[in-house]
């Protein structure tokens, strides 16, 4: 029976308002739909996420855990209201954006407001007690030592922050002084302010909602039942679109030639959460429906969830065109492994198994589509609008120039927002409709039917010589990519490139597999696979190094890649390969760490140990030898001011900053005279997915040639030579040249073929070579190379580990903006940190965040940066990627300290208390008898 509305009365950011609304209604709820107020996010709907925080009474609080009728009387402040009625307010958005503490943005109304409520009743907070006040509200993307940073400069004084970082420039740059430089984020003011839009924060006021029907089973069977007579019995129900209602291809998937997903299964499901149908309706009414009384009949089939069911000889095929339930392979060879491991001093083998990881952004997928005339316009959060608009277009089956893709600010996206979510159901039914449509994912409904991080069992081996030196790695992977392919072949084709490590290995075999199961599919995370090979190789080597009697940091300098060294697929570089000053810029930290963990261990009565562990990485910035181009233009306008058509998705990284600074300087104008137009496919040009670290490089690369073309372009128009200066004013260029200024009147002159008075477009597409069938080639153009150091604590009693402090060096070849890095790598290593000890995601089970634990503002230590610039040529002012650099190294060099504290490795990852406690039991057990014996 539905709720009755009553009247209720708020005070809202200082305005009485009246609402009417169920008294059972969330706040949250009422906040954003009724009075418009989106700045109060909502990632859960349980008060895990804490980003819907608002002041109730100038107390703070999840407004999705609050009943609106609860409240008649009640005082509410949002993040809309901070401006007007703190006077804290002001110095804690301006600490916020100097320190570069939003990033995707989506939880920063919520840390924003609960920073707000603690500086007004405690002006001068200590760091406990900022981290205690802000430790509801999660944050995937920074780390949060930036966000505790900003809080901690507001309450000092706004007007004298302690800017450690370095010098922030927010206006009056010139274009000489903007690459290198702390430039406040071109999109920082609105994530602070509230006023981005994420993608379910906008639709048109006549929108009908939409919700999915999906598998309840890993397998399972299906028959509908009258789906007319279903619709004609619900009131407000307006249509059920299934397989049937698709006009083109039921068929969707990231790389085409094995895309292998429906949009709706068709007679069977292969993963629990696969969509089947789904109904569309008015806003009430699809909010009060209950799926059990959908007419839909399962019949739950056997399944096959583990690597063991799905390669057994006799296992039934996922699918049919794809034998022994095989995705693909990957290889990569070069020297005689056998040989070598025979030959060498010492071998070393092991074998690790990780699970799932959720993505786990704060931003549940989001959008809407509507019909325009025979075009189908999809605004929602994406990482990879064009490839949205290739797939779309072929499930509409309209040619791509008649589907627009608008992609929203996306509150985070790590990979998964690649794939299509709720784009193709928006579509069809839009199209069919010719009625805007909208839908937000539930929590459970993302996390049960988005991609996951590929769960992994690797084996290795690796020979050394009794002087230390790399001989031989044997690697071989199997990746649990799910029930259809998503990036299972990206992973399986990356890994064995990488799993060397940073190193000199001769003598190399890496063989892969993608295996398909019915669980939910395997994609695209951060790192492509990489972290999990990571974690073997760097284990395995601190292994060899130990059993050599060589220092762990020491050995992998000594085997360290450099310029002149081919790597394990024969290339060379020749420049740029900053692996080995990484180390070196550990060895203090790395010695200081080292005697103050013996010296804590030689004191200690108790059950806690310190140990510090190191690891490298490496990673290949872009496409595995495929073509991976970025188109930028940019256009001067009559009135003086310059359009930057970018079209490279920012999903919290700072592409948009970065990308501007690149073509600002090589404009020779100032960052505050650029308009952006991002993202829009009917507007930009292709920059290509956000992915894979490339968006530095490759669309850096781009911008920053389509900035020099127009460079040109304007001093011809001036009759200039290139070394003359520009002014920029309104409708005029003033050009300086030997002395002399002459202002060219822009409103005079006749607009170019694309509006412009002058305009530029470029595109760069990184040089790459095939893999042979040994996977030898050069398949990136530009790795970046990292090492990071861990200390931590384990109570040797209850299995719990804690991290200390984190130092990281990462080689950037050019820090574009040093904030902008150091913010990639805290969160990466935040990332990293969960990986190694709490996120696991059991399919059909935890699909929340509270039972799926990503790391809080507790969790995180503190992070050293150390910026590296050995620059490569290729790049943008010598820039390569840090997005998926900064994750890969943590986990291992966690692990490779809970090793060093305790005596025991951890082979099943995340280490997690049971079975850090296990390990260190069975340990004790094995000792005890080997002495008995």
């Amino acid at each position: 029976m539905p709720e009755v509305a009553a009247a209720i009365s708020l005070t809202v950011n200082g305005r009485d308002v009246a609402v009417r609304a169920a008294p059972i209604e969330r706040l949250s709820r009422v906040l954003r739909e009724e009075l418009g107020l989106t700045a109060t996010k909502v990632g859960c709907d349980a008060g895990d996420c804490g980003a819907c925080t608002v002041l109730v009474d100038g107390k703070p609080a999840c407004s999705c855990l609050l009943a609106v009728g609860q409240l008649d009387g009640a005082s509410i402040t949002t993040l809309e209201g901070l401006s007007q009625h703190s006077p804290k307010f002001a110095a804690l958005r301006d600490a916020f954006l100097e320190h570069g503490a939003a990033q995707c943005g989506i939880c920063t109304p919520g840390m924003l407001v609960s920073a707000t409520a603690l500086l007004e009743c405690n002006q001068a907070p200590n760091e406990s007690e900022v981290m205690d006040a802000l430790g509801g509200v999660l944050c995937r993307c920074t780390g949060y030592r930036k966000i505790v940073s900003a809080v901690l400069d507001a309450s000092v004084s706004h007007s004298a922050l302690s800017n450690k970082n370095g010098d922030h420039v927010a206006a009056k740059t010139n274009g000489e002084r903007i690459v290198g430089h702390r430039i406040l984020r071109v999109d920082g003011a609105r994530k602070v302010d509230g006023t981005e839009i994420y993608g379910a924060d906008e639709a048109p006021a006549d929108s009908l909602v939409l919700r999915v029907i999906r598998c309840p089973f890993h397998r399972a069977r299906f028959r509908f039942g009258d789906l007319d007579a279903f619709v004609a019995a619900h009131p407000g129900i307006r249509a059920v679109f299934t397989a049937k209602d698709i006009p083109g291809k039921n068929c969707f998937g990231v790389i085409p030639n094995t895309a292998d997903q429906p949009v709706f299964a068709e007679n069977e499901a292969r993963f629990r959460g696969e969509a089947v149908a789904a109904i569309v309706g008015d806003a009430k009414a699809i909010e009060q429906f209950d799926p059990k009384v959908f007419p839909v009949t399962w019949e739950e089939l056997p399944p096959i969830t583990t690597l063991e069911e799905a390669l057994a000889p006799d296992a039934a095929q996922i699918h049919s065109h794809r034998p022994g339930n095989v995705l693909v392979r990957g290889r990569v060879v070069r020297g005689d492994v056998d040989a070598a491991l025979r030959d060498a001093d010492v071998v070393i083998e092991s074998e690790i198994e990780t699970g799932f990881i959720e993505h786990a952004y704060i931003e549940p997928e989001a959008g809407f589509a509507r019909r325009v005339g025979d075009r189908i316009e999809v605004q929602a959060c994406t990482q990879s609008p064009y490839m949205d608009r290739q797939d779309i277009a072929a499930i509409l089956g309209l040619p791509q120039e008649s589907v627009r893709i608008i992609p929203t600010a996306v509150g985070g996206g790590f990979g998964a927002k690649l794939d299509l979510s709720v784009q193709p159901f928006l579509a069809i039914a839009a199209w069919h409709l010719r009625r805007p449509v909208r839908i937000t994912y539930s929590r459970i409904e993302s996390i049960m039917s988005t991609t996951k991080r590929h769960p992994a069992r690797i084996r290795a081996r690796a020979g050394a010589t009794k002087d230390g030196r790399l001989l031989a790695l044997d690697f071989q992977a199997d990746f649990n990519t799910g029930a259809y392919a998503s990036w299972g072949p990206t992973v399986a084709y990356r890994v064995p490139v990488h799993a060397s490590g940073p190193y000199k290995v001769p003598h190399y075999r890496a063989l892969t597999r993608a295996i398909h199961t019915h669980l939910v599919p395997a994609g695209a995370f951060r790192g492509f696979g990489v972290p999990q090979a990571t974690i073997a190789q760097e284990q395995l080597y601190d292994e060899l190094a130990e059993r050599l009697g060589m220092d762990r940091l020491e050995f992998r300098i000594l085997n360290a890649l450099d310029d002149e060294s081919p790597t394990v697929t024969g290339q060379i570089f020749g420049e740029g390969v900053g692996i080995r000053a990484c180390f070196e810029a550990l060895r203090p930290h790395w010695a200081a760490a080292r005697a103050a963990a013996a010296a804590a261990n030689a004191s200690t009565t108790g059950p806690l140990r310190r140990g510090v562990g190191v690891a490298g990485m490496w990673y290949g910035c872009g496409n595995t030898s495929l073509p991976n181009p970025s188109t930028m233009r940019v256009g001067l306008k009559r009135d003086g001011r310059i359009a930057l058509h970018q079209g490279a998705v920012d999903i919290g990284q700072g592409s948009a900053t970065v990308v501007t600074q690149i073509c600002a300087e090589a404009v020779g104008a100032p960052i505050e005279q650029f308009d952006l137009i991002s993202g829009d496919t009917d507007l930009t040009p292709d920059c290509g997915k956000t992915s894979a670290s490339r968006q530095t490089f490759v669309s850096g690369k781009a911008a920053g040639m389509a900035g020099a073309q127009l460079r040109a372009a304007i001093l011809r128009l001036a009759g200039a030579c290139s070394c003359a200066n520009l002014e920029f004013g309104d409708g005029c260029v003033i050009v300086e040249e030997n002395g002399a200024r002459r202002t060219v009147n822009l409103r005079e002159l006749a607009l170019d073929a694309r509006g412009y008075v002058a305009s530029a477009e470029a595109t760069f597409d990184p040089p790459t070579t095939p893999l042979d069938k040994d996977g030898q080639g050069n398949p990136y153009a530009v790795f970046g190379f990292g090492a990071h150091l861990a200390e931590v604590s384990v109570d040797i009693e209850l299995g719990t580990v804690r991290v200390l402090r984190i130092v990281a060096a990462h080689d950037v070849g050019r820090a574009i903006n040093p904030t902008l890095v150091e913010g990639q790598i805290e969160g990466g290593a935040a990332q990293g940190l969960g990986m190694a000890l709490m996120e696991e995601f059991f399919p059909g089970k935890g699909e929340n965040l509270h039972d799926y634990l990503i790391p809080t503002i507790g969790d995180m230590p503190p992070v050293e940066s150390i910026l590296i610039e050995d620059p490569s040529s290729v790049g943008p002012h010598g820039a390569k990627g840090i997005g998926e650099q900064a994750l890969i190294p943590t986990a291992p060099a966690i692990l490779n300290a809970i090793y060093d504290a305790t005596g025991v490795r951890i082979r099943r990852i995340p280490a997690t208390p049971d079975r850090v406690r296990a390990a260190i039991i069975a340990a004790a057990k094995a000792k005890a008898g080997a002495h008995d014996a």
